[in-house]
């Protein structure tokens, strides 16, 4: 080991130290206060409820645990949208679970919020898996009605996406553990099976006092809409628990009697461990932005065995394709290549770029991949495709837009780790959220942007330069600087993985030795819902 990998472990491991500190604080959602507060009402928390509903000692994987991050500070702020999500099992079927955080503002909806439960049915939808809402919310944020309540992808569409789930055959059990009211109403009676908590669990369109302000009807919440109503009166519940524990068990013996599904028959294997040391990702990956690394050593220690297949390895350098097995299952990766390297004619090419050769040998690898039914996987590192006369005459765009075209077309499952820069059209070809990739994650190396930080910031600051001339004001060395250190830290803190993750522009940001579990357990998902449609890039420029 080197000095070079020790200071690149060192960063990596204190940018996990980092991520783990965020998720400790996060993870308590609304805060000590109000959690104590839910516990004197004989509630458990989201995240209490969910650990007792999912298979003990079994992985599960949490979808947009930072969303929220920095977000409505006017308001409190919302700790991970209001909601929690999670891809776990239960009964021992693989099932998203939905679970709305009462710490936080009551369980209201901000507009992230309906985001990150749109995602968790999008995820349900595409791997055609059962789907579980743990409810209990005080319905949409009225200080924020405006930007969650009518537009195509606000509150209502979860009731639309409850319908053609339903219609689609994908199992949705709903359990009303605390308020659910007005709107918030139709989810759990959209699923097929409804539960609700006895005195804890209550379901109506208008609570007391507005029936009371409506129509001068007076009533309690409970006679007005509680468990022993619904299971008894109105039958708009199907079981009634005593409590949050039984509800849950509940919960689980219903999932248990679901039937097998069909698969997708996605190749898999007997798993194996990477021969080389998964935790020398921290060494291998450079602190540096800049600094070049082999991404061969990095595949080396996710794939099993740390064996692969490379196609066309002499060909296009800047990216890299192979076959392999991630814990049984065979998968093609594309990743991008951050060595300066020598193409076939001896013309140096520059790291973290794509070339024309490079998008050409990505776009027949992918197609390989659809023909073959391999789920893809792509490593992000890039800054980009090159530019320059040569690369303009030499028909980058055309090449550049053969491999997008291949990926938004591929219809094998794809699976997109951001280890390190993830910038401009980049972002794209190596299958961004853009391009429906099952699951998009991040490691704590990650930055997400247009640009590189420096590069964005001197373009911003001649604009910013522009405009103080017009004005008639001096530009002075001293202002200069101040101005270009202003916009880069503005802009640098908008490519943080924290930024995006907040935004759910990624699922996650993870522990790099995490990856593994992530790509497997998303495969094990896709293999629930088979192909549909054959691979058809439709025309392109050759």
């Amino acid at each position: 080991m080197d000095i070079k990998f020790n200071k690149n472990e060192d960063a990596n491991k204190m940018l996990v130290s980092q991520l783990r500190k965020k998720f400790k604080e996060v993870s308590f959602g609304g805060g000590s206060k109000n959690i104590e507060k839910l516990h004197l009402e004989g509630k458990l928390t989201a995240r209490e409820r969910i650990d007792l509903l999912l298979d003990p000692e079994k992985p599960f994987l949490e979808i947009g645990a930072f969303v929220g991050d920095g977000m409505y500070a006017d308001y409190g702020g919302c700790p991970s949208g209001g909601v929690v999500v999670k891809v776990g099992y239960v009964s021992g079927k693989m099932c998203v679970v939905v679970a709305n955080d009462a710490t936080v503002k009551a369980g209201a909806w901000f507009p992230i919020t309906a985001k990150k439960n749109l995602r968790a049915q999008e995820i349900s939808i595409e791997n055609k898996l059962p789907i579980i809402y743990l409810v209990d919310s005080a319905g949409v944020f009225l200080p924020m009605q405006d930007e969650i309540f009518p537009d195509k992808e606000h509150f209502g569409r979860i009731f639309r996406n409850n319908a053609v789930m339903s219609s689609l055959g994908i199992t949705q059990i709903a359990a009303v553990m605390g308020s659910c009211v007005a709107g918030g109403a139709y989810l759990p009676i959209m699923s097929d099976e409804a539960l609700i908590v006895d005195k804890t669990g209550s379901i109506f369109l208008a609570g007391s006092y507005l029936v009371k302000a409506a129509i001068g009807e007076t009533i309690d919440n409970e006679t007005l809409g509680g468990a022993t109503t619904h299971c008894e009166i109105s039958g708009v519940t199907d079981y009634k628990a005593k409590d949050d524990k039984d509800c849950l068990l509940k919960i689980r013996a219903i999932v248990d009697k679901i039937g097998d599904f069909e698969k997708a028959g996605f190749n898999r294997d007997v798993s194996s461990k990477p021969t080389e040391n998964e935790a020398d990702i921290y060494g291998i990956l450079p602190a540096s932005r800049s600094e070049p690394y082999d991404v061969r050593e990095i595949i080396k220690r996710l794939v099993d065995q740390s064996v692969f297949e490379e196609y066309k390895a002499d060909y296009g350098k800047t990216v890299v394709t192979a076959y392999a097995r991630i814990d049984g299952w065979a998968v093609g990766i594309v990743a991008n290549q951050r060595i300066v390297v020598k193409n076939g004619r001896g013309e140096m090419q520059f790291g973290g770029v794509i070339y024309s050769d490079s998008a050409d040998k990505a776009t027949r690898f992918i197609a390989n991949c659809n023909q073959k039914k391999i789920p893809l996987v792509f490593l992000q590192d890039v800054t980009g495709f090159m530019v320059g006369s040569k690369s303009e005459h030499g028909g980058i765009i055309k090449d550049g837009a053969k491999m997008v075209n291949a990926v938004s077309n591929s219809v094998v499952p794809k699976f997109t780790i951001i280890t390190g820069n993830s910038y401009g059209a980049g972002n794209y070809a190596m299958c961004g959220k853009a391009y429906d990739p099952r699951l998009i994650v991040a490691w704590p190396s990650a930055e997400l942007a247009v640009m590189g930080g420096n590069q964005a910031a001197k373009v911003l600051l001649q604009i910013e330069k522009s405009s103080l001339k017009k004005k008639g004001e001096t530009i002075t060395p001293e202002k200069e600087k101040a101005l270009f250190d202003t916009i880069k830290q503005r802009y640098d803190r908008q490519t943080s993985p924290y930024y995006a993750a907040a935004r759910l522009w990624t699922d996650a940001i993870i522990d790099p030795l995490e990856t593994r579990k992530w790509i497997s357990m998303g495969i094990e998902a896709a293999n629930h819902a088979p192909i549909e449609r054959p691979y058809n890039p439709g025309v392109m420029q050759v």
